[in-house]
């Protein structure tokens, strides 16, 4: 007997539907999977015959050919166990195979019968729900993450459970969306930061208008923790912004723990891979600068990381997507970040700065700046130094906290929207400054700044979108020539 049961595939970020079709005929017992398996999915067989087993139902001594379409596409984990079991029930009559119409089905299964999680769970759901599925059977476990696609989802715990109701008629009620994931770690605060008056404003700015910011400077003077405050002044995720981002660290196979509404953080130590941070391996799945996206990415030591490494961050911060060829497969990840990194002057952390002195050999610190190109610094909008603050900063008054810094963010992204005419969700970061109007005064300094500093045309763009960014924050309709001086020094440091 032959039954045609829905599952899916999850690949990179995204679900796309897989036909689990299950033939039962004549002839000597054996078991075949086709349709590119990978190993994960050939091994299936010993769990799917274990879990039938001992879940009390019968498995047949017949040939067992499992097809799984389209043929051409690889299909890895063990996401498919539950369709391939229901479906080797349903043709060989011991549930009806009716029951399975119009059903989309996801699920590891242990030996014992047990239904265990899946990674991308909500791609699935969105896949799901893109098909008109009329529900998702899914693990218990992680049933309510799938709900947030907003199609019914149905629960299981184990096969013996679904059994039953199959048999019955019935079938259990389905579970509401998970609800906001709690902040695993909250931000600092910027009242923690004493001083470094230009680098907060720096951080305001670079807020605002989704601007990537170069930290420079000695040791202990702040670049970490100016970084860390970052997403407190961000303004939340929107819903469809939220399902973006939980549908990444579903696919990455890092539980969400419910709908992610704060923005990302990501601060991947210095010996990352480049793999680590574009994604890619096996199954290919998003990396550091995906699972940043829509919020930061921080690079501390930014010198230290692997020149290969930096370098293949240039396209994805122009693109804001990680477009990844390989043998058998394209896939692209979101990637829309801001980026924040940090830096010291030379190896020792000291060169330039006027209270300790620097202790490298010549010409080491100009081989150490060198390991960052000129191409991917142009990329930052922002580039501060920071020196060490005085005893009259450490012992003066902490600085403005983040909640109202954060009410000023909003306030001009606010703006910005409503200059484009729609939300920040749909535009790009790029498009958010598309047109920009200088006042005659500020034309005149751009000209003469760009004759006497030969910026690149890279450079001269983003210094024109943080000059708008800068009279966002002030309310102003036009760019006047103070806030494009402040953009240009920002380009000088």
């Amino acid at each position: 007997m032959f039954v045609r049961v829905q599952s899916f595939a999850v690949l990179g970020v995204a679900a796309v539907p897989v036909q689990v079709e299950v033939d039962v005929g004549n002839g000597l017992p054996a078991f075949e999977v086709v349709g590119l398996p990978d190993s994960c999915v050939r091994e299936a067989r010993e769990r799917v015959r274990a879990a039938i087993r001992n879940s009390g139902a019968d498995f047949p001594a017949r040939r067992i050919t499992i097809n799984l379409a389209p043929a051409n596409l690889r299909k890895v984990g063990g996401g498919f166990d539950l369709s391939m079991a229901l479906g080797i029930l349903a043709a060989t009559g011991q549930i009806p195979g009716i029951r399975l119409q119009g059903l989309g089905i996801a699920g590891e299964l242990a030996l014992d019968g047990a239904i265990r999680p899946v990674p991308g769970l909500l791609a699935i759901g969105m896949a799901a729900a893109a098909l008109n599925c009329r529900g998702l059977l899914a693990p218990a476990a992680v049933a309510a993450e799938a709900a947030l696609a907003g199609l019914p989802v149905l629960p299981a715990a184990e096969l013996a459970q679904v059994l039953s109701w199959l048999r019955s008629g019935g079938e259990p009620s389905p579970v509401p969306a998970a609800d906001q994931a709690p902040v695993a770690d909250p931000p600092a605060d910027l009242a923690e930061v004493y001083g470094q008056v230009v680098a907060r404003r720096a951080l305001e700015v670079a807020a605002a208008g989704h601007h990537h910011l170069l930290l420079l400077g000695p040791p202990g003077v702040g670049k970490s923790l100016l970084a860390r405050c970052l997403p407190g002044i961000l303004p939340p995720l929107n819903r469809p912004e939220a399902l973006e981002v939980t549908r990444i660290y579903s696919a990455a196979g890092q539980d969400p723990g419910g709908l992610i509404v704060h923005r990302p953080f990501r601060a991947p130590h210095h010996s990352a891979s480049r793999s680590a941070l574009l994604g890619g391996g096996s199954p290919p799945g998003p990396g550091e600068l995906s699972l940043a996206h829509r919020g930061v990415l921080f690079l501390d030591e930014l010198p230290e990381f692997g020149r290969d490494c930096l370098e293949a961050l240039r396209q994805p911060l122009e693109e804001g997507a990680v477009r990844l060829a390989r043998a058998g497969w394209r896939l692209t990840f979101p990637a829309s970040v801001m980026l924040v990194a940090a830096a010291n002057p030379c190896p020792c952390g000291f060169a330039g700065d006027t209270r300790r002195l620097c202790h490298c050999p010549p010409g080491i610190p100009e081989r150490y700046r060198d390991r960052l190109s000129g191409p991917l610094l142009d990329r930052f909008d922002l580039q501060v130094r920071l020196g060490s603050p005085g005893s009259a900063e450490w012992s003066g008054a902490p600085g403005e906290a983040s909640v109202s810094v954060a009410a000023r963010v909003a306030a001009a992204r606010l703006r910005q929207e409503q200059r484009q005419g729609c939300s920040n969700g749909d535009l790009r970061p790029r498009d958010l400054h598309r047109r920009v109007h200088l006042r005659p005064a500020a034309a005149r300094l751009l000209q003469e700044t760009l004759d006497r500093l030969k910026f690149s045309l890279r450079a001269r763009d983003r210094s024109l979108k943080v000059a708008r960014t800068i009279a966002d924050l002030a309310g102003s309709t036009e760019v006047e020539a103070e806030h494009l001086a402040e953009a240009l020094q920002y380009r000088q440091s």
